[in-house]
This record gives structure tokens, C-alpha cells and sequence, in this order.
């Protein structure tokens, strides 16, 4: 009992020096993060960014069911909208996609990995054989996304008044520094309007850009998680990176 105790008392004693040294950093007071600055200031970062690559990591919970988490080599380019994908992990390695806006009559190619890899199809975004095991169409991929999603759940809370919004510290993610934000819809039970009752963020120190979220349901369970490793934002790619035509891809 005397361990727990002094546990306790330990827990306590750095809470509150905690406290005591914010405050002092800061003249007496609390400051508390503001989510409009914060979101704005997001924004601007992901502004500057023209594409990318990263080894995408993709979990959903589906029909209630929270699936295994996906691994995915992904190319992104902002203009035009421009998106490869290739599946690194099983049970759907080898697979590839390939979307550009205005090309292929608005249509996904692409293909199973495997014996029936040589298959192409082409498919809308929100086609059933896609949409079978995801919440979202393939569309709605990248770290752009992420900060559109999180940017329409904030405002929309900020208007409502029932947003929390707190900045938890640094957090290591993919070997890369983050500072870890949080946000809660409050009371939860106003989740329902929302993609989320709780949405936890990592933002990437250096760039701003956000590298990984996962949003929980007003009963705490995962529900979306998705994050970027091995984010490249110095890529420079070209149109063959978005060509089936690619010497390096099965299509």
C-alpha cells in the first residue's frame, strides 16, 4: 500500500510541476492551443506540397469489424490529381491502382495481385468491387485528405461549440518527431454528426504535415486509421509515374 501511495503522490508531485513551469513559461497563464491557428497554419503547409511518395498504412472498421491494417506503396501528385498505388503486404500484395482526374473516361484501373493479376479492370471510384472492404472510394487517399477531414470535423464542432481540442506532446511515428493533437467532440453523444467522436493527430514537427490520424467512435473503438511512412515531399514525378504504360508496373 505504501508503494502505491508514494506512486500516487509521485504522479501528482509532476502534474503539477507540470502546471507550475507552463504557466511560468508563459507569465501565469495556461495558454491553451487554438484549433482555428493550428488548422490554419496546417494548411498552409500542405499548400506548398506538390506530390509525394510514402508507404501508406490503411485500417478500417467495416460492418463493425475492424480489418487488418493495409500496406501500400503510394505516388500522389496534387496537379492533376494523380494517384498510383501498389499493395506491399499481403493478402492483396501485388495489387496496383492507377487514377488520374480526366483520364480513362474518370475511371480506376487497375488490378488483383497474384495468378489473376493480368485482369485489368476499369472501374468508377465508388464501384461495389471496390467499395466491398472500405469506407471510403479511393479517391479520398493522401495526407490532403487527412487535413480536409479533420479541417471539416473542426470547423464544424468550432461552430457547434462542442469542440475540445488539446495538444498531448511529442510523439515518435514512423522515426519521425510529431506533436500529438487531439480532438474530442464533446458531449459525445453529438458524435453522430460527425466522422468521429475523437479524432487523435500526429503532425510532423518539421513539415506540419499531418502524418497519421485515427478517428474512435463515441464508444471508444477504432474506426479509421491511416497513416504515411517514409514520406517523401521532395518527389519529383512525371507523367510516366502515372502512365499503365510504365515499365515498372503490371497493368
Amino acid at each position: 500500500m505504501d508503494n502505491i501511495a508514494n506512486n500516487l503522490l509521485s504522479r501528482i508531485i509532476c502534474s503539477a510541476l507540470f502546471v507550475i513551469i507552463t504557466m511560468a513559461a508563459h507569465g501565469g497563464e495556461i495558454v491553451e492551443p487554438n484549433p482555428e491557428k493550428w488548422l490554419v497554419e496546417a494548411e498552409a503547409a500542405y499548400d506548398r506540397v506538390e506530390s509525394y511518395t510514402a508507404i501508406f498504412h490503411k485500417q478500417q472498421r467495416i460492418a463493425g469489424e475492424l480489418l487488418d491494417e493495409e500496406n501500400i506503396f503510394l505516388k500522389f501528385r496534387k496537379k492533376p490529381y494523380s494517384l498510383y498505388m501498389k499493395w506491399v503486404t499481403e493478402p492483396y500484395k501485388g495489387s496496383e491502382l492507377l487514377y488520374v482526374v480526366g483520364w480513362n473516361k474518370g475511371r480506376i484501373k487497375a488490378h488483383k495481385g497474384g495468378f489473376f493479376s493480368f485482369i485489368v479492370r476499369n472501374l468508377a471510384p465508388n464501384d461495389p468491387k471496390l467499395m466491398e472492404n472500405d469506407l471510403r472510394p479511393v479517391t479520398s487517399t493522401g495526407v490532403g485528405f487527412l487535413l480536409q477531414t479533420v479541417a471539416i470535423n473542426m470547423r464544424k464542432a468550432i461552430k457547434a461549440g462542442v469542440l475540445t481540442f488539446n495538444d498531448r506532446g511529442k510523439e515518435s511515428v514512423y522515426g519521425r518527431s510529431t506533436q500529438v493533437m487531439v480532438i474530442d467532440i464533446l458531449p459525445h453523444e453529438n458524435a453522430e454528426d460527425y466522422d468521429g467522436a475523437q479524432f487523435v493527430i500526429n503532425q510532423d514537427v518539421e513539415s506540419k504535415i499531418l502524418i497519421r490520424i485515427r478517428v474512435y467512435d463515441r464508444d471508444g473503438r477504432l474506426v479509421e486509421n491511416y497513416g504515411y511512412e517514409n514520406l517523401n515531399l521532395d518527389a519529383r514525378l512525371s507523367d510516366a509515374d502515372f502512365d499503365p504504360k510504365n515499365l515498372e508496373y503490371d497493368f
